[in-house]
């Protein structure tokens, strides 16, 4: 173990998720800020959302609102070296082993006051692979409390089944959870100071609401998986060959041989006639799981 302890491990592999305080410098936390102002600032000169920036529904020229930075670590520097750093991957190889492979990074914003929710949805839905040695890790650029839309979890939930996340037979991306016997008084809010960073499991459920405070909420996630977990067809993990695919190692080395786990799997197929993009796909939903769910502190 580089930096877990036993007792963290422990509760990782009984409830899904982990919430590290401080294990971000400062000095971090201000260039990515300074990143974020940076891509804030094209956003203000934009009318769509394109291939790097993602814009609020409610974006205008006159109040420009920015919801997600695309694959930051292909644009951004400061979050390409942070992604390579010890404080992202020591934690990593201690969960899932020294063999670590990139699926995607992505920056979540909610600004005060009107940030969109994230409905619940298990990542490993979007992206069935071999094996589930499939983490998220949230990098907290800002406080999360209770009033800024935190990340939320159901603990225990990455042991049981992936649930059907269609709609009319469409991938919807996103599940209501009383229909699929989850009581919502069991989810739990992730709450930290900024610097904090959330870990959580590619087959729990999760989601976040609304943003209703006057404070900003951003998290930066490297999402990751095992250089052994190779996704299965009708995945949406990005595939452009093997070469392509090694080259997105992390730390340590990749191989051909796959390993196999007997978990459950469901395809994301078909997919909506939409731009790839969670906010846009679970617009299939035809009945939404926030904002009225009364929710407990980790």
């Amino acid at each position: 173990m580089e930096t877990l302890s036993p007792a963290q491990k422990a509760h990782f592999d009984e409830h899904g998720y982990l919430l590290i305080e401080n294990q971000v410098p400062a000095d971090w936390l201000t260039k990515i800020r300074d990143e974020i102002a940076r891509f804030e600032g094209e956003a203000a000169t934009m009318t769509a959302s394109n291939d790097r920036l993602d814009l609020e529904d409610s974006h205008s020229a006159e109040d420009p609102r920015l919801r997600r930075i695309k694959l930051p670590h292909m644009i951004s520097d400061v979050m390409r070296e942070l992604m390579y750093s010890d404080h992202v991957l020591a934690p990593a190889r201690d969960l899932i082993g020294p063999n670590l492979r990139l699926h995607t990074t992505k920056l979540n914003m909610k600004s005060a006051g009107y940030g969109a929710a994230v409905e619940w949805h298990q990542d490993y839905a979007f992206y069935p692979h071999t094996n589930d040695d499939i983490l998220a890790i949230g990098i907290c650029i800002d406080d999360m409390a209770p009033e800024n839309g935190p990340l939320m979890v159901y603990p225990g939930s990455h042991k049981g089944p992936v649930f059907d996340h269609h709609v009319d037979g469409v991938f919807a991306g996103a599940l209501l959870p009383e229909e699929n016997g989850l009581d919502p008084a069991d989810a739990v809010q992730l709450t930290g100071p900024a610097g904090s960073i959330s870990i959580h499991h590619g087959r729990i459920v999760h989601g976040s609401a609304l943003n209703t405070s006057d404070r900003a909420r951003r998290i930066l996630f490297y999402e990751m998986m095992a250089a052994d977990a190779f996704p299965i067809m009708g995945s949406m993990t990005k595939w452009d060959g093997i070469a392509d695919y090694n080259s997105r190692m992390l730390c340590g080395e990749p191989t051909l041989t796959p390993r196999l786990k007997d978990i459950p799997i469901r395809i994301p197929q078909p997919q909506p006639d939409v731009p790839i993009s969670i906010y846009e796909i679970q617009k299939g939903l035809k009945k939404r799981a926030f904002d009225t769910i009364p929710l407990k502190e980790t």
